[in-house]
């Protein structure tokens, strides 16, 4: 008959590795949030009192006089009334919207096609794409709408001049910034300029990530090159334009200063406002300070429900 030995008893040292194990676990990890605390405690002391000026300075009537020492007149909700009961308002949050979206989609394109294309040259000429995409994204934005207000300018600028030059000739003292059309079309132009080169770099990174391996597997089972593009590239690299997508629509919905630069060169602002310029003409230009913050807190709960449905993604993502 065979005997079943019964296992040794565990000796006390074996005892009280798992609990010393156990204790070291939960003593680490309070790390990550003490890493980021500093972080996260900068960050809200910054923003705490200007968000904070502007939510309570959008339920007063704070005017010219307010700015001299005069008591702001609490008035409640009012400011927020007058916001969804003004049909200019809509006018410019409509209008906002859909330049936001129709550059934030259209930089997102072209970047990617730029990286595709950095990912697809020989080496020295990736060098040099990535140079002239570097000078573009550190110029400033002052000499940026400089060059490009010389470039539009009705008078003397180049395009009316090639234009001309291609036969064109109605384009002789053409105003481009007269039009609310064209205006929008030239301030595309220069905001999808300055902002491709920061998605072409953040695509290319990701596109580094995709193993030459799966591409050529792929080829090898007759998958062609817009098979591999939408059903192998695409997918891997999602994350990645996803969050380019995400930060470009709160960037272009927030634009100000080259709207701004281009009205100053001849158009009527108040055919061309988005969010940011309107903001600034209730406040600065008409001293309406109160109706300014309102909008402001307007603005920030549209860029929160824009934002919302990537970090709820995220938070999906984290829970599997």
């Amino acid at each position: 008959m065979t005997t079943i030995t019964p296992p040794a008893p565990a000796t006390a040292a074996d005892a009280a590795r798992p609990a010393r194990r156990t204790t070291r676990g939960r003593r680490w990890a309070w790390a990550p949030y003490l890493l980021i605390a500093p972080a996260v405690g900068i960050l809200l002391v910054a923003l705490a009192y200007p968000v904070g000026w502007q939510f309570l300075t959008s339920f007063k009537e704070f005017g010219l006089a307010q700015q001299f020492g005069a008591e702001a007149e609490f008035t409640g909700i009012d400011n927020y009334i007058k916001i969804v009961t003004t049909s200019e308002t809509w006018l410019v949050v409509v209008r906002s919207v859909a330049f936001c979206l129709v550059n934030a989609f259209l930089t997102v394109a072209v970047g990617t096609g730029l990286a595709l294309l950095m990912n697809a040259v020989p080496k020295a000429v990736r060098l040099i794409l990535q140079i002239c995409l570097l000078l573009a994204w550190a110029m400033p934005v002052v000499a940026v709408m400089t060059v490009w207000n010389w470039l539009f300018d009705w008078n003397h600028g180049t395009v009316n001049w090639l234009a001309i030059q291609l036969g064109a000739e109605q384009y002789w003292h053409h105003n481009w910034l007269e039009s609310p059309l064209s205006f929008y079309a030239v301030a595309t132009v220069i905001i999808v300029w300055m902002s491709v080169p920061f998605v072409a770099f953040s695509v290319y990174a990701g596109l580094t990530q995709v193993s030459g391996e799966v591409l050529e597997a792929a080829q090898l089972d007759g998958a062609n090159w817009w098979q591999r593009f939408t059903r192998v590239i695409m997918p891997l690299v999602r994350p990645v334009l996803m969050i380019v997508l995400l930060l470009q629509i709160i960037w272009d919905l927030r634009v100000f200063t080259q709207i701004r630069m281009l009205q100053d060169r001849g158009s009527f602002p108040n055919q061309t406002d988005l969010l940011g310029t309107y903001i600034y003409r209730e406040g600065v230009g008409a001293n309406q300070f109160g109706m300014a913050a309102a909008m402001s807190v307007f603005v920030l709960i549209i860029t929160v429900i824009a934002a919302w449905p990537y970090v709820r993604s995220l938070i999906k993502q984290e829970a599997i």
